[in-house]
């Protein structure tokens, strides 16, 4: 008998699936007029930097580390000691007049951030908060300002003011009387508060727990 095959192929076969085309299987159309939304907007916030040698005078309760105090002195005009003066016929007062120098504690500002405007686009989602915590953080690292940030608390209209918005976010104002105010709306839970106008500052403690994310106090 005679064998045609001369070479045997003894791989075991192995059957392929091939998949079929769905039938539901259809190309998408373009969508006109789509945009990428954008991801994260950003709060508008104007910062400058205040120098030691500005000079500027701050009154009321404030860190020791924000402020250099100098005793200087200063004429007091209202405590003028008349110099009695005698000659042959009566005793007068008039005349030499001398000026005591007094001298007083002045508080000078030292070097600082200070934010002169901060607007958000939608409000009560915290992107304000988000400015606030960067600049934190850029403040801190800062050698200069060494963390110090300053704002004075001025509303636009008067039916807005941001003080309870900083204060919130842990910034304090140099008027303990207006803390005071502050700590009243916030028990009450005020919508609206009164327009509180002064020097507000964050004090270091505070620096801290306004970088720790989402958190209010």
């Amino acid at each position: 008998m005679i064998n045609n095959i001369t070479t045997m192929d003894l791989r075991p076969q192995v059957a392929v699936a091939k998949t079929a085309p769905s039938v539901a299987s259809f190309s998408m159309p373009p969508i006109l007029g789509f945009k990428t939304p954008v991801l994260k907007e950003k709060a508008t916030l104007r910062v400058k930097k205040i120098k030691r040698s500005d000079n500027i005078i701050v009154t009321g309760e404030i860190d020791d580390e924000y402020v250099d105090t100098l005793e200087e002195e200063f004429e007091d005009t209202s405590q003028i000691i008349q110099t009695p003066q005698v000659n042959n016929f009566f005793t007068y007062t008039g005349g030499l007049r001398q000026i005591i120098p007094q001298k007083r504690k002045i508080k000078y500002l030292k070097n600082c951030y200070i934010i002169d405007y901060i607007q958000s686009p939608k409000p009560k989602c915290g992107l304000g908060t988000e400015a606030l915590k960067q600049l934190a953080e850029k403040a801190m690292f800062d050698k200069r300002a060494e963390g110090r940030i300053v704002t004075f608390s001025a509303p636009l209209i008067k039916e807005a003011s941001p003080a309870l918005f900083f204060y919130k976010l842990g910034f304090r104002f140099t008027d303990v009387n207006q803390n005071a105010v502050m700590e009243e709306c916030l028990r009450k839970n005020m919508p609206d508060i009164p327009a509180q106008i002064g020097m507000m500052y964050l004090p270091k403690n505070r620096l801290h727990k306004l970088l720790r994310y989402g958190e209010l106090f």
